[in-house]
């Protein structure tokens, strides 16, 4: 039976345009997809974006607009961004779709159904901009412990749901599944904030219109944090529970956040899930923040880093490579185009394109571009055949733990090490002695072997690069057609294929 895999971006809320967190993560994602459609598994790849809400309505009031008109602006701009950085999402949910409302309000009548919603009245604090409720100790100089911007006092009636009943539940599957939260800091963080007691949540507001009705009593919205945290079911089918589409992928789920929407996704929805007896999620895992040249990006500073602007600067391979290559996923980074201009440098251009175009030079100079059965392997071929096939186990666990950085790490010791053979090997004073004819073939066949498995490598990453990579290589078949038990064993370039040298794959900057 072929596994499924289920990964998500946050849905990204529409009161502005996209940046480069948004790209971050949505990369990211696509690289878990992708990654896990060549090894065999059944793959759903949901983003979209969040529509409702006070802060919506707010934006849209500031533009002389209806909150429709702004959401239908900024979620086309997400849309055609994500097309321009080929990302292969599989689903696009908004929440203003009628089967995602649809869905919202049935979790809302289950959650009641189980006695978990009473009406009371919410008086408190509330940070519009995060749409997340504080207590006056969480608060920071009377600001959002968080976005660190004004709050304003909230007193109405509200619906609560009973959070509180699922303290101890909660931190008991914590403690039993430590891959829930990811990374360890996270996980550390969430436990500790559970312990710390949980406090019935408002689920409701009465404020504003902008949301989906309370079943009921629609003079109530929900609050927009479980309108949106639902898209991860809605999307599937739900409320149908039996769909084929939900059975087959929600077991696997595996949400991909930015740190500052932890709390919402790793205490209030395993409570909701809990609540209506759905299994949690399989994982969480909470990316940290871009800085850009050492400076917190806002608005304010005018700072952020525009994705539209890198792509035209520096190509969207080598934007969509620096995103994962520059900081290991968890942490903090910061974002400097000097930085990016080194790795396209060296990284990219000098290491792995120059490597392309030697191989390519030299079989075109020396057979004609055709690849000849490899002869017997000495001490050097072995050498580099043992790296690839070390560096596609060691690549797998990578993925599995989501440490993109790491797994780039061993693709571009893989890249150096064939550098090195192809020096060692030295295939132009080869090529000057007729009797080492087959020694010549049997180096140009490794060196083209290693290089069609970095095309294969690299593909999650930067699948244009890897496409002309294997066309180079005189590979018919699409990189994605091939499976990957043949395309991942060392040996199945087949001879004839004939190489050609094309254009540079990642031009040098100047």
């Amino acid at each position: 039976m072929t596994s499924s895999f289920y990964v998500t971006t946050p849905i990204y809320y529409v009161n502005d345009a996209p940046h480069i967190g948004h790209a971050y993560t949505t990369v990211a994602a696509d690289v878990l997809a992708r990654y896990h459609r060549r090894r065999g598994f059944r793959v759903h790849f949901q983003t979209g974006t969040d529509e409702h809400g006070q802060k919506m309505q707010r934006a849209a009031e500031e533009r002389g607009v209806t909150p429709r008109e702004l959401a239908d602006r900024n979620a086309r701009s997400f849309q055609e961004l994500w097309g321009r950085m080929n990302i292969s999402y599989d689903n696009f949910i908004r929440t203003t779709e009628p089967r995602h409302e649809q869905g919202v309000a049935a979790l809302y009548r289950q959650m009641a159904a189980q006695g978990d919603i009473y009406l009371g009245e919410y008086e408190d604090w509330y940070c519009v901009p995060d749409e997340t409720y504080y207590t006056e100790l969480q608060l920071v100089d009377g600001k959002c412990p968080m976005c660190r911007r004004p709050v304003e006092k909230v007193k109405e009636e509200s619906y609560f749901f009973r959070m509180s009943r699922y303290q101890d539940r909660l931190l008991q599957y914590l403690n039993q599944h430590p891959e829930f939260v990811q990374p360890e800091t996270r996980r550390n963080e969430i436990m500790s904030f559970v312990a710390g007691g949980l406090r019935d949540l408002s689920i409701s507001r009465i404020s504003f219109t902008w949301g989906i009705p309370v079943p009921d009593n629609p003079r109530h919205v929900i609050y927009v944090w479980l309108d949106a945290l639902a898209n991860y079911l809605t999307a599937l089918g739900y409320p149908d529970r039996e769909s084929e589409g939900f059975r087959a992928f929600w077991p696997s789920a595996v949400h991909l956040i930015g740190k500052d929407i932890l709390r919402h996704h790793a205490v209030y929805w395993p409570c909701f899930l809990m609540s209506v007896g759905l299994p949690l999620p399989k994982t969480i895992f909470a990316h940290g923040w871009w800085t850009h040249e050492g400076r917190k990006m806002s608005k304010s500073l005018g700072n952020f880093v525009n994705p539209q602007v890198m792509i035209d600067r520096y190509g969207l391979d080598p934007f969509r490579y620096f995103l994962l290559r520059e900081v290991p996923f968890g942490g903090d980074g910061d974002f400097s185009e000097a930085a990016l201009k080194r790795r396209i440098n060296s990284e990219l251009a000098n290491d792995l394109g120059n490597l392309l175009s030697r191989v390519g030079g030299m079989a075109t100079k020396y057979s004609d571009g055709y690849m000849a059965r490899p002869g017997p392997l000495d001490r050097l071929d072995q050498d580099l055949r043992q790296t690839a096939e070390e560096t596609l186990a060691q690549v797998d666990h990578a993925f599995a733990i989501f440490d993109f950085y790491r797994a780039l790490d061993l693709i571009w010791i893989l890249v150096n090490q064939t550098n090195k053979y192809v020096d060692r090997s030295a295939p132009w004073t080869l090529a000057k002695d007729p009797a080492k004819k087959e020694r010549l073939g049997t180096v140009l066949y490794c060196a083209a072997e290693s290089l069609r498995l970095l095309a294969l490598l690299i593909a999650p990453f930067m699948p244009n690069a890897a496409e002309r990579m294997w066309d180079q290589l005189g590979l018919p078949e699409p990189i994605e057609k091939q499976p990957w038990s043949e395309a991942s064993r060392w040996g199945a370039l087949p001879p004839g294929a004939r190489l050609h040298k094309g254009p540079a794959l990642f031009p040098r900057l100047e």
